[in-house]
């Protein structure tokens, strides 16, 4: 019997093995593509333009510096990357994730995994930064949620938890064409790669 194929050709032309990928198959392009054509919100949310996981990804990687902000580049380096696997699995919400179970789980982490180490990151990132991460997506959610999702305050309040006050002022959300939000990720990857060289 045939087996299954488990990889996918990447548009630079690396092919990717999900169930036991390698940095050296990973290219940045091909996750800046991948993310800006993902939608978040399964895409249920108001605009032109989808909401991209590209786009999300930026600003949890700002509202991490907003929370911390002597974070170093690899810190913030890791807040970008934090969602990168969904460029080959998609972005699921909450509820699917949890009736898939922990295979889902599995397969992002192997993709993580070989993300961070294709970036110069750890292999895991550290309990702590992690936490960091979470507390700056949950931050990001609640703002997606309220702004362009269509929840209210309220249940957005209960979902995420309710904002320090002063740690979303002056933001908004701006849907902008996937390809722009491309341009914008590598861009800021490339910042944050020099300044880790520094």
């Amino acid at each position: 019997m045939r087996q299954a194929r488990a990889w996918q050709r990447m548009l630079s032309g690396r092919r990717l093995d999900l169930l036991d990928p390698t940095p050296v198959d990973i290219e940045i392009e091909d996750i800046a593509h991948g993310l800006a054509f993902v939608a978040r919100w399964n895409g249920q949310t108001h605009g032109d333009w989808p909401y991209s996981v590209a786009e999300h990804s930026l600003l949890v990687e700002h509202l991490l510096g907003r929370l911390d902000p002597a974070a170093p580049p690899a810190a913030r380096l890791a807040a970008l990357l934090h969602d990168a696997p969904e460029y080959v699995i998609g972005d699921m919400i909450s509820p699917v994730k949890a009736a898939v179970g922990p295979s889902y789980g599995e397969l992002d982490e192997r993709l993580q995994t070989a993300i961070n180490l294709r970036f110069g990151l750890r292999a895991k990132t550290p309990e702590a930064l992690k936490r960091q991460i979470k507390r700056a997506d949950r931050l990001s959610a609640w703002l997606e949620a309220t702004r362009i999702a269509g929840f209210s305050t309220a249940e957005a309040n209960r979902f995420f938890g309710r904002p320090a006050a002063g740690l979303l002022d002056g933001l908004d959300l701006t849907l902008r064409p996937p390809a722009t939000v491309r341009a914008a990720f590598l861009a800021r990857h490339r910042e944050l790669m020099s300044a880790r060289d520094v």
